[in-house]
């Protein structure tokens, strides 16, 4: 049989107190002197009480909760990001739900319903692909919402974001390969993440244009979306690597590691070797990039950062603070991936 949950009312009966009197201390309100607070707790936890969080919601109007919409579990930079999430979360006594929208719009939209149907206090986006008609519906839901680095390029003035400076980091990328001597450098991206694919292609322009090296429309790749086989960055790079060496690239820079793994695992097919012959660079920096051969050179995300601030940016729109949106600064790492050309 089973057995009775603990209420509030036992443990008034067991202490000899009043209902009140019991939910005040456990709620640790000053109206009650610290000895009595302390012997009622510590009774509380003798009976192993638990507090109904379905009531104590009803009386606050907050679950405690917050959602968090990611477009895959299996890329290890949305770990990252959701690390920072949960740190920021549970130092606030917050709980983190998780759900994956698949790069697919209605799939994300669908999933904030299903956080709001469940009364979520706020709700976090990564990688968001929000339109703009999707965005007004987020404001008719009327929930606080993040977006962490965002796809789409609809903005709405209810929705706040924090974004890494795409464009700086594919800039530093190509200077790197332009220093180390090579002229024919190539951009293979991705359709499926359009905002900052734009943006890291406008700054690996901008690093070619500022230092006077040509550029060539075959030099530029980007996995086409309807194609079902590129919606994974790594068969993407694999697949798509040759097409950049037919055109005689001697360095390659990669929308992201897993993107440039990829096409670490093509060159090893056709054996190219890197970086005698082709210089990979890639754009995240996730942990996988420093174990594969040769360890990649890549643009460094602070990912535990982005989810850190996501988070706070949340907690203080829900406590109806201002705030601001932001955008954090990326670093290059350097490793054996990138070498001067032959």
């Amino acid at each position: 049989m089973q057995r009775r949950a603990v209420s509030i009312s036992d443990i008034a009966k067991a202490a000899g107190v009043s209902h009140s009197t019991v939910s005040r201390a456990l709620r640790d309100s000053p109206l009650i002197s610290a000895a009595v607070r302390g012997r009622i707790q510590a009774i509380a936890r003798e009976m192993g009480y638990m507090p109904n969080e379905i009531a104590q919601s009803l009386q606050t109007q907050r679950t405690r909760t917050i959602g968090l919409v990611v477009p895959s579990i299996a890329d290890p930079f949305f770990a990252d990001v959701f690390d920072g999430v949960e740190q920021v979360a549970r130092a606030a006594g917050l709980s983190v739900f998780v759900s994956a929208a698949h790069n697919d719009p209605e799939q994300e939209m669908a999933a904030i319903e299903t956080f709001h149907r469940r009364r979520v206090d706020g709700v976090l986006i990564s990688s968001s692909r929000l339109s703009s008609p999707f965005l007004k519906r987020l404001n008719d839901i009327r929930v606080p919402v993040v977006l962490i680095n965002m796809q789409a390029e609809a903005q709405h003035e209810h929705v706040h974001s924090v974004m890494i400076d795409d464009r700086a980091g594919a800039c530093a990328a190509v200077e790197h390969l332009i220093q180390l001597g090579h002229r024919r450098i190539g951009y293979l991206g991705v359709s499926n993440r359009p905002l900052s694919n734009q943006r890291r292609l406008a700054g690996y322009r901008e690093a070619l244009q500022d230092a006077g090296v040509g550029m060539n429309d075959d030099w530029i790749v980007i996995a086409p979306e309807e194609d079902r086989q590129y919606r994974d960055d790594v068969v993407a790079g694999e697949t798509l690597v040759h097409v950049l060496v037919e055109a005689g690239v001697t360095a390659i820079f990669c929308y992201n590691d897993m993107v440039a793994i990829g096409a670490l695992m093509g060159c090893r097919e056709h054996t190219i070797a890197v970086p005698d012959e082709l210089s990979v660079v890639g754009f995240d920096d996730n942990h996988v990039a420093r174990y594969v051969t040769p360890p990649l050179t890549t643009v460094h995300q602070p990912k535990l950062e982005l989810g850190k601030q996501g988070m706070r940016m949340l907690i203080d729109l829900i406590d109806e603070r201002d705030v601001q949106s932001t955008m954090l600064a990326p670093t290059l790492v350097v490793r054996a991936s990138t070498a001067a050309p032959r």
